[in-house]
């Protein structure tokens, strides 16, 4: 049985999990892909203009099939965006902008966490506080109050769990099972006040889940602190892909072969263990002589694709041959990745999914 938290800060009873919600996998069906248009030139320091053409191209093809919601600050934003994505000869019966000004463009990790409720058929959002990965890049306002903004513009049920924690720290499987890292959810930039069984508890009360499994460090070049979604990701139940890394002389070397001997110690709930599927890692992406995050596991799931950073790297074929195996169903798509990653983040990192009830 897990030890509720019972403090002056939340009851059992108020949160999501004790009222039937659940966080649903990426891979179930979704209504919308949620963005927040980049605009921010300090994140692409003398290179922002290099990324609309990319981040176009993931609107145009995520909207063939679902809609695509877009979070920006006034009508000149609204323009200037269109512009862009008109361009890119996208389904603009599937795109709405949304009136939510932003700091940044980590729409996974300010935006809203959705969460539904098959038996009475709700959808709620959740609002982490939220404070630019340990307060690295202030200011965060907008960006910290972007979920209830949109709770209200479309009226539902609103969670405020009062610790800090971003959407691209955790990954789920759609059957009770979280897997995040130490390096960021127990890092002292984010809920000092806290220890691993208490931020356990918060995650499966406000996620709707059972059990928290838990890797160690991320990759080198991560401003994150580690977060999960550079390194593996659940692609059903009981099967991830994990990035490797084959050269021995490489920084990530040990710490992903750490992580992979991790995985495979790993049980889920009803014991099972896990199916782990390796991924290459490009070659290191440098700029301005610093090593950017560069992963293949920086995927998006939509309905009818699966949109893959790639890098011009020897790699980029192998690595999306081993996605679409794991996504029958989809077709896996590479964008290039290469300016978008000067960011410090890829596909996932700027997108959030809205669950279908």
């Amino acid at each position: 049985m897990t030890a509720h938290i019972n403090s002056d800060l939340y009851q059992y009873q108020d949160t999501p999990k004790a009222q039937g919600f659940v966080f649903p996998a990426e891979w179930e069906k979704q209504d919308a892909l949620w963005l927040s248009w980049p605009h921010k030139e300090e994140s692409w320091p003398g290179k922002i203009e290099t990324i609309y053409e990319p981040y176009s191209q993931f609107i145009k093809l995520v909207a063939e099939d679902q809609l695509v919601r877009i979070n920006v600050a006034d009508e000149e934003m609204k323009a200037f965006a269109l512009s862009h994505i008109e361009k890119s000869g996208a389904k603009m019966e599937n795109i709405s902008f949304h009136f939510n000004p932003t700091n940044d463009a980590w729409c996974r990790d300010h935006g809203p966490a959705f969460v539904i409720n098959h038996a009475t058929g709700e959808k709620a959002v959740v609002d982490w506080g939220y404070n630019a990965w340990g307060g690295k890049y202030p200011p965060f306002d907008l960006d910290d109050v972007v979920p209830t903004r949109i709770a209200k513009e479309f009226n539902l049920k609103l969670f405020t769990p009062p610790i800090v924690m971003e959407g691209g720290s955790v990954e789920f499987n759609g059957k009770g099972t979280i897997l995040t890292t130490t390096a960021c959810l127990l890092n002292e930039n984010r809920n000092p006040h806290l220890n691993k069984e208490q931020i356990e508890t918060y995650l499966k009360d406000y996620y709707g889940q059972d059990q928290v499994l838990w890797l160690g460090d991320g990759i080198v070049g991560d401003d994150t602190d580690g977060h999960i979604d550079d390194i593996t990701r659940f692609v059903s139940e009981d099967t991830v892909l994990t990035v490797v890394e084959e050269d021995k002389a490489d920084d990530n070397y040990e710490l992903l072969q750490e992580n992979l001997e991790n995985l495979k110690a790993m049980k889920l709930l009803d014991g099972r263990s896990l199916n782990v599927i390796e991924l290459p890692m490009p070659r290191p992406v440098e700029y301005d002589d610093q090593r950017l995050p560069a992963s293949y596991a920086n995927f998006y799931i939509a309905n009818k694709v699966v949109i893959v950073p790639v890098f011009n790297d020897k790699n980029d074929s192998k690595a999306l041959e081993i996605i679409q195996s794991v996504f029958p169903d989809r077709k896996v798509i590479g964008i290039d990745s290469v300016d978008i990653i000067w960011g410090l983040g890829s596909f996932h990192c700027l997108s959030q999914q809205e669950p279908s009830i």
